[in-house]
């Protein structure tokens, strides 16, 4: 799951510095890592300053994705001593698309759809910005590229109730790989616990299935993780968004 995502959105670029692919043009900077960056001391302070001075001269936050198995042992700590701050730790979990998959099973009033309507991914994205309290408008702009750039490699799904999203989830193959991931599967609190995630991992694995793929990934919340767990998913390590900003004063 490291390394250039294929079917970069348009205005998306990737560049490489060193050991690192540096992608530019998403709502913030991303960075992806080998597991063993490879350079130790001093010269991995530099390469760390390097990512953080780039986007800062373009006046924009940067996310440093590292795993918990990554090398050198003392990479979040040098993050750290560069400005970048660590978002929540998720856990990675791993599974078999074929045993995830299966019919939905949803609350009564609750319907599943794939949707790929600029609109219905600005809705998503509402959805997403009153649940957290913050800015989502970004999520709906990534999703409209993606499907733009490559719309048999990801499927949106939205859970309504009425006409509202009460819930939503996507689907991204990993071309050329085995893996597929399950991103998103954020629900409005007033509907949690009946069995919507469920429902949205079960119809994505099932997508998955269709396409041929065996594996599927997910960076799993601590709210997530117990009900991927209960489906057979397996942890295999952790994965912590270390974050520099402009407007954090670091």
């Amino acid at each position: 799951m490291r390394g250039e995502p294929p079917n970069p959105a348009d205005g998306v670029v990737y560049e490489q510095d060193g050991p690192l692919l540096r992608v530019v043009g998403q709502f913030r900077g991303f960075v992806s890592a080998p597991r063993d960056v490879g350079v130790r001391g001093a010269e991995l302070d530099r390469l760390i300053a390097r990512q953080r001075d780039f986007f800062a001269a373009r006046g924009e936050a940067v996310e440093w994705k590292t795993r918990g198995h990554d090398r050198p042992a003392d990479l979040t700590e040098r993050l750290r001593a560069a400005g970048f701050v660590p978002e929540e730790r998720e856990t990675v979990l791993i599974g078999r698309a074929e045993r995830m998959a299966a019919a939905p099973v949803l609350p009564d009033g609750v319907t599943l759809r794939r949707v790929t309507a600029d609109a219905d991914m600005h809705r998503i994205a509402a959805m997403e910005s009153e649940v957290w309290g913050q800015d989502w408008g970004w999520l709906g702009e990534d999703l409209i590229g993606r499907v733009a750039a490559a719309p048999e490699a990801i499927a949106v799904l939205v859970a309504e109730v009425g006409g509202e999203v009460v819930s939503a989830a996507w689907l991204v193959v990993r071309e050329g790989t085995e893996f597929a991931g399950l991103w998103g599967g954020t629900t409005r609190p007033a509907w949690r616990g009946r069995g919507i995630y469920r429902a949205l991992v079960t119809t994505r694995a099932e997508l998955a299935v269709a396409r041929g793929v065996r594996y599927l990934q997910v960076d799993a919340s601590d709210d997530s993780a117990p009900i991927l767990r209960r489906l057979g998913f397996q942890a295999v390590t952790t994965t912590t968004p270390y974050v520099w900003s402009p407007w954090s004063g670091a």
